[in-house]
């Protein structure tokens, strides 16, 4: 564990550099700057409506930033045009705070999708083995021709996951993946997303407001509220600082 928890490779994945958003009047992004190393688990943390979903949106530029330098893998995904976007995103792992599986499929064809979706199709019996290996990582092979209304909310989140790493991403961006979890299966999530890290060596940024799920991911956490970042620093840090929001996730 405290290997993994140490993070000292200068190689950047993800930088923002004076990113700011807004919708109309609510100015979500004030001013965010942060880089995310290879190999680091990033939590942004803070409550909700404090612009943490918005941030990992622009990342994939599902929501186009108002001004502001982004990069992802040493490119400026502001000037990335349809294809070159497209061929970037295929090296990020999204998991949607829903999970937003497809409620009319089974289990296998809910990961099958994104590979059929890829230019390059691979040979069903290659298929079949990279379903299979992603349901025996996230500990649900016996799942794999239920439907997801057959699932518990903990089960649907490692599926969405296994669907996530099918494509075996360099980047995850999770939002909020404990939400709506009772605390068992909270702690089991957030113990996935380490050994996920460990497995697949992936960056990851993992939003959220649960304070554990950020104690057990975490190689560092960013503390945002109203559009920027107030605190930087591990779980330890920031468990003693004096500041009134960052310690309110502590009490």
């Amino acid at each position: 564990m405290e290997e993994t928890k140490n993070i000292n490779n200068t190689e950047i994945i993800v930088e923002m550099k004076n990113v700011k958003k807004s919708f109309q009047n609510n100015h979500v992004l004030k001013d965010i700057n942060f880089k995310l190393s290879k190999g680091e688990n990033l939590v942004v943390l803070g409550k909700s409506g404090t612009g943490k979903s918005v941030l990992i949106k622009c990342i994939v530029k599902l929501i186009e930033v108002d001004s502001g330098e982004l990069s992802v893998f040493n490119e400026d995904i502001l000037q990335l045009k349809d294809k070159a976007l497209n061929e970037t995103r295929s090296k990020i792992g999204f998991l949607f705070q829903s999970g937003a599986l497809y409620d009319s499929m089974t289990v296998r064809e809910n990961l099958e999708f994104p590979i059929k979706r890829q230019s390059k199709i691979l040979p069903e019996d290659e298929i079949e083995n990279l379903v299979k290996e992603v349901l025996a990582n996230v500990g649900l092979e016996d799942t794999i021709d239920k439907m997801p209304s057959e699932l518990s909310g903990g089960m649907r989140k490692r599926i969405s996951l296994a669907r996530t790493l099918i494509l075996k991403p360099e980047l995850i961006l999770y939002d909020e993946p404990t939400t709506g979890l009772d605390p068992i299966t909270s702690k089991e999530i957030s113990e996935l997303i380490l050994e996920v890290q460990k497995k697949y060596k992936t960056s990851s940024i993992i939003i959220t407001h649960d304070i554990k799920c950020a104690k057990i991911t975490a190689n560092r956490i960013m503390v945002i509220n109203d559009g920027c970042f107030i605190a930087e620093g591990t779980y330890d840090e920031l468990k003693e600082s004096e500041d009134e929001i960052v310690n309110s996730f502590f009490k």
